[in-house]
């Protein structure tokens, strides 16, 4: 997975889909790894990648998102 930036981790679903969607409406295409455990889902995390070219636009975009 070179050329990805692992920009955002947490183990909610409902957020990281958020936060996905929040990057899309701004043309920063993101990549969505769950490597929760399928029967705990308290292990593990949700990954949220996106091109290493557009990380610091991702970046500020989230910081913004997340302070309002």
């Amino acid at each position: 997975m070179h050329n990805w930036f692992l920009l955002y981790s947490t183990r909610s679903f409902p957020e990281a889909n958020i936060i996905k969607g929040m990057l899309e409406q701004n043309d920063v295409p993101v990549m969505i790894i769950n490597k929760q455990d399928s029967s705990y889902i308290i292990f593990g995390e949700i990954e949220l990648y996106v091109p290493t070219h557009l990380k610091d636009i991702a970046k500020q975009l989230v910081q913004k998102d997340l302070l309002n």
